[in-house]
């Protein structure tokens, strides 16, 4: 898997190298601003990139700018974003442009190497990655609305894991219920989310979306 990463904090961003490399990834480049990380991943086309949201000059939303910008011109290529602090303005306005092959995590992530390459590995492939403590403050008005109201405890349970981007599977593991259980309560969250089987739509992420929105 080959991978750009761009943050300014040299001892992290060595971190990041040195990590992904003994585990097998191709770092095809690791810079510390937005301007060379777009000019990176134009030149690489890597799987996924690694980008701080705050970078120089102003150390404000330099990375999440230039993020959007790789989603528009290159949408292969997955991209996660990484901050020291759940900051939802940014994390929404990454995900309006569509949730497939994004993720937010908060760095203190890296320290478990398994948690934070599994979220790596699922942006890379185009899946969702958001760190739990995104997904609790994002969710803060989606649980204000309507809809979700009807939503039980545990349908919301299972609705914010889904938001991570976890699988049946996993959500059942974390929950401690059978993959079964879940599927009835993923079902159940559908139809009073009105959203109805479709071949043209994905319900589970439009499900996610409407969580994190509303």
């Amino acid at each position: 898997m080959r991978v750009v990463i761009a943050e300014d904090a040299a001892i992290l961003r060595e971190l990041l190298v040195q990590m992904l490399t003994d585990r097998g990834y191709e770092v095809c480049a690791a810079v510390p601003d937005a301007e060379t990380l777009r000019s990176a991943v134009a030149e690489h086309r890597p799987d996924v990139t690694i980008v701080d949201i705050r970078m120089p000059p102003s150390h404000t939303d330099e990375g999440l700018r230039a993020a959007i910008g790789i989603r528009r011109e290159h949408p292969r290529t997955g991209v996660l974003l990484f901050s020291q602090y759940v900051e939802t303005k940014y994390a929404t306005e990454l995900l309006a442009a569509g949730s497939a092959g994004v993720g937010y995590l908060l760095k203190e992530r890296v320290a478990n190497i398994a948690e934070f390459t599994d979220a790596l590995d699922r942006v890379a492939t185009g899946g969702t990655a958001l760190d739990p403590e995104v997904v609790t403050q994002l969710a803060g008005a989606g649980r204000r609305a309507a809809d979700l109201r009807t939503l039980t405890d545990r349908e919301r349970d299972v609705l914010s894991l889904m938001a991570e981007g976890r699988s049946n599977t996993a959500i059942a593991q974390a929950l401690h219920i059978s993959p079964g259980t879940v599927e009835k309560h993923v079902a159940s969250l559908f139809g009073k989310l009105g959203l109805p089987a479709s071949e043209d739509l994905n319900r589970r992420v439009l499900a996610v979306l409407r969580f994190l929105r509303d």
